[in-house]
């Protein structure tokens, strides 16, 4: 089916976002981490033992080690589309590495790979985990459909992503026609996706974060140092002119909080589960029948 969403997110541009991120990524990261903590929280009440988990996305690997901490048993891998993050993780301890405890030995392996073309056998994961990836595809279903090839019968599928007031702030202080921020997905497309590509029970819930910050600057520079610039396909190019530059930072003004500057991030959080097959490859229905159990008496 063709998609609902234009593919106007520049995947290039992600990529070069986060390679020349990649080494300031830790220092800047703390709402990420902040979720990724919320998301774990959540696992307290979904009952899973998995053997292998994998966390797409997995950027420098914060939540490598938390994943192994909850499931010992379990082979954790991540996977990343930018093999500078993945290196970034693997690289010397840096001040913000001794910082964060869990994330000075990260021994899990690391895959680079995209999430619409995943490396890995079908069946062969029974948690996929993913922490703000979602938002980087211009069609979410790719990666769902193989998150769904990848897990295995019963197997957990938990993400978070960003919905549409993310940035609102931003995104309405500018009045040319270009983008200033991502296009963001709301929780209810999030949920008819999952049952597209397979996906049974699933489960969406959303918050919203406000970060504040002293001046504007320190917003962009963080959003630069995190590797979230904007990459949308039709975004400004060249410089943004001054007089276009001065409205948007006055516009932005007015919504201070406090004397400071809010940027709202609308938190998406689902997970969905793996079930038995309804249809063969063919699209035939599959009939499942229990024999009945004959009485020995």
């Amino acid at each position: 089916p063709s998609s609902p969403f234009p593919p106007m997110i520049d995947a290039r541009q992600v990529r070069r976002n986060f390679a020349r991120a990649a080494r300031t990524y830790d220092g800047v990261a703390v709402l990420q981490r902040e979720i990724a903590s919320r998301m774990l929280e959540r696992l307290d009440d979904i009952k899973v033992d998995p053997a292998r988990i994998l966390d797409i996305g997995c950027g420098t690997g914060a939540t490598l080690t938390p994943l192994s901490e909850r499931y010992p048993k379990a082979q954790v891998i991540g996977l990343d589309a930018s093999e500078a993050m993945l290196c970034a993780g693997r690289g010397p301890r840096s001040r913000w590495r001794w910082l964060m405890p869990r994330m000075r030995g990260i021994t899990a392996p690391l895959l680079a790979a995209d999430a619409g073309a995943l490396p890995l056998k079908a069946g062969s994961s029974h948690f996929v985990w993913s922490n703000l990836m979602l938002r980087w595809l211009a069609d979410p279903r790719t990666a769902l459909r193989e998150m769904h090839r990848v897990l295995a019968v019963d197997g957990l599928l938990m993400f978070s992503t960003f919905g549409p007031d993310t940035l609102k702030e931003l995104r309405y202080s500018f009045i040319d026609k270009h983008p200033h921020t991502l296009r963001f997905i709301d929780m209810h497309d999030y949920g008819d996706m999952l049952l597209e590509c397979g996906f049974e029970n699933p489960v969406m819930d959303v918050e919203t974060i406000t970060m504040t910050y002293d001046r504007l600057d320190d917003l962009f520079l963080e959003l630069r140092r995190n590797g979230a610039s904007c990459a949308m396909q039709d975004r400004q190019r060249g410089l943004t002119g001054r007089h276009a530059w001065q409205q948007a930072r006055e516009a932005y003004a007015t919504q201070r909080l406090e004397g400071r500057f809010p940027a709202s991030f609308e938190v998406v959080y689902g997970h969905a589960w793996k079930a038995l097959p309804k249809r063969t490859a063919e699209g035939d229905a599959i009939i499942n029948v229990i024999k009945p159990v004959k009485n020995k008496s």
